[in-house]
């Protein structure tokens, strides 16, 4: 049985996938000392293949612990990918953009696939299915927005997401929430429509941590795979090693 250790590095977390074979059995979140977490991971599930997705200057021990103990990939424009790139600098790809379209053309290989991460950024990713990456588009996400309101108003609180509010706010809170997160879905519904005048016929796949908050509120029919780019990263490794 082959055990590969798939860990996401964003800018609000630090994540772990373990996968058995091709099943995928548990997530981590490293929390504030990764390389002791990912030590503890590596005793507990004795893994002999790693790849990582990394979109922060993070601790080059940990990269270091893993060439150590495990066949190690680090995930880049380089890497062999079950997709082309077609655009104009691909080396300024994220890591993590490329771990999501992977996903998407692993388990939806002979459609269009349009690939909304939820995370500090929303992206919208597009690979079509000849397989082509042809990029997308990048916003704040919802932190970001939520923070950014709090940090340019002399009144307004931080507050936290929370899927459950009304239409209509009824004290600051709700108001905010209400904007924010309806605003942001009504942004991905618009989006999702301008390329569906593009592209007839194509998949879309919702992700990320904060997919969670806009689910119920999306009128589009998507795809819903908090553990897509865990995926991605387990079909790179597959051709990587």
């Amino acid at each position: 049985m082959r055990t590969t250790l798939c860990c996401d590095f964003g800018n609000t977390r630090l994540k772990c996938g373990v996968f058995n074979n091709d099943e995928f059995i548990a997530e981590f979140v490293l929390g504030e000392d990764p390389l002791h977490r990912i030590t503890m991971l590596l005793e507990q599930y004795s893994p002999s293949h790693a790849i990582l997705s990394s979109v922060i200057h993070h601790d080059i021990a940990i990269d270091n612990l893993l060439k150590e103990r495990l066949h190690f990939h680090k995930l880049d424009y380089a890497s062999i990918l079950p997709f082309s790139t077609p655009v104009g600098k691909p080396e300024t790809i994220g890591a993590d953009r490329l771990a999501l379209v992977a996903g998407a053309v692993h388990y939806l290989p002979e459609n269009h696939n349009l690939i909304i991460g939820l995370g500090s950024c929303i992206t919208f990713n597009f690979v079509n299915k000849f397989h082509e990456f042809l990029g997308g588009s990048i916003s704040p996400g919802l932190e970001m927005r939520l923070k950014a309101m709090h940090e340019y108003t002399a009144k307004l609180p931080l507050v936290k997401p929370d899927w459950n509010f009304p239409l209509v706010g009824y004290d600051t809170r709700t108001n905010l929430l209400s904007g924010v997160i309806l605003g942001m879905s009504k942004e991905i519904d618009g989006i999702i429509e301008e390329y569906a005048l593009k592209y007839s016929n194509f998949n879309v796949l919702l992700t990320g941590g904060d997919m969670r908050f806009f689910v119920p509120h999306l009128k589009k029919k998507i795809f819903a795979d908090p553990h897509l780019i865990y995926k991605g990263l387990y079909a790179i490794s597959r051709k990587n090693f």
